[in-house]
């Protein structure tokens, strides 16, 4: 792999693909000399779609796969017979360590299921979780479980909770993330029988710093670090959390048109206006990685842009430089061995 963080990406994968899968990864490597993209698709129609771009040469490589995994099929049973699709192609490349990481727009569950057949797990992880990076009033908070694992059990939900710490640490440099598991109230006697059986458990997690529970209403507001809870939960935050973003900035831009004294004050106001509105805006940090794989595997929006593809990539490239995996199987799988 020479020096490259060696990136697969799905170019098949997702409502904008092939062209701004290849788009993104041009401005990925237009932009950073340190990576290498492997575009996993059909070969004829990548070709064509890099036509219309300059870039280095040796850091982009057309991998051929005739076969696309669709949003609508079967996770199982599209991951078991298409076995050539640009997905179980890149997730290969993944296992047999021709690159360092494979990311994809597509089938979320298809994702899933190959993430953890082909890939596999780190031996002692007991379910590894898509960990989302959300926008909070103080900077990011990283939500997980966001959709990987709909049933938890308490033990699950202790692991996201220091791969998730590990996670923003490493990744984010935040020193002491603080830890909350999502709850309807902040009071230690509340919530469901999960989470009234995690809790305790996370109280006396020494290698993490937990802070008790908190309310969805409070995660905006950047109240915790790490949002922990089942994937069920987390991908109804999630959602919601993108919903109400879109409907806001579509009801303040409406309002700022409105009138023509509105629209002389939105002159005004805009560059102030479209700083704040960035920092709600997903696509600048990347995708969502699955935690606790063998490799790394990361979901970006199935209606992703070329910036979210080529944040996604950069994303790769800072998950390899500070070797979260080998935190992971150093901080939790050694010391579940010990305990």
């Amino acid at each position: 792999m020479n020096d490259f963080t060696v990136v697969a990406l799905d170019a098949m994968g997702g409502d904008n693909a092939p062209s701004e899968m290849v788009k993104g990864a041009v401005d990925a490597v237009n932009n950073n000399k340190s990576v290498k993209v492997l575009l996993v698709g059909k070969e004829d129609i990548i070709s064509n779609e890099l036509k219309s771009y300059n870039y280095p040469a040796q850091q982009i490589e057309i991998v051929n796969a005739t076969e696309v995994i669709e949003t609508s099929e079967h996770p199982v049973a599209a991951i078991k017979r298409k076995k050539d699709s640009s997905m179980v192609v890149g997730l290969h490349l993944v296992k047999e360590g021709k690159a360092d990481a494979f990311a994809s727009a597509g089938n979320s569950g298809a994702l899933l299921t190959g993430g953890l057949g082909i890939v596999g797990r780190i031996r002692g992880i007991e379910r590894p979780p898509f960990g989302a990076l959300i926008p909070v009033k103080t900077g990011v908070a990283l939500l997980v479980d966001s959709g990987a694992n709909v049933d938890c059990r308490p033990s699950h939900l202790v692991q996201f909770a220091k791969m998730g710490s590990i996670y923003l640490n490493k990744v984010l440099g935040i020193e002491n993330p603080r830890v909350a598991i999502v709850n309807n109230g902040a009071e230690e006697e509340k919530g469901n029988a999960l989470v009234k059986e995690t809790y305790p458990m996370l109280k006396e997690c020494q290698d993490i710093n937990f802070i008790g529970g908190i309310e969805p209403r409070n995660i905006p507001a950047g109240d915790a670090d790490v949002i922990v809870c089942d994937g069920f939960v987390g991908n109804a935050i999630l959602k919601l959390y993108e919903g109400l973003a879109g409907t806001l900035v579509s009801i303040i831009k409406e309002g700022l048109m409105s009138t023509t004294r509105s629209k002389i004050g939105a002159a005004l106001a805009l560059p102030a206006l479209k700083d704040t509105l960035k920092a709600f805006d997903a696509s600048q940090y990347g995708g969502a990685p699955l935690l606790g794989l063998n490799g790394l595997v990361v979901k970006t929006h199935g209606s992703a842009k070329a910036v979210e593809v080529t944040n996604t990539i950069y994303q790769c490239i800072t998950f390899k430089d500070q070797k979260i995996n080998e935190y992971i199987k150093e901080n939790i799988v050694i010391n579940k061995k010990e305990d």
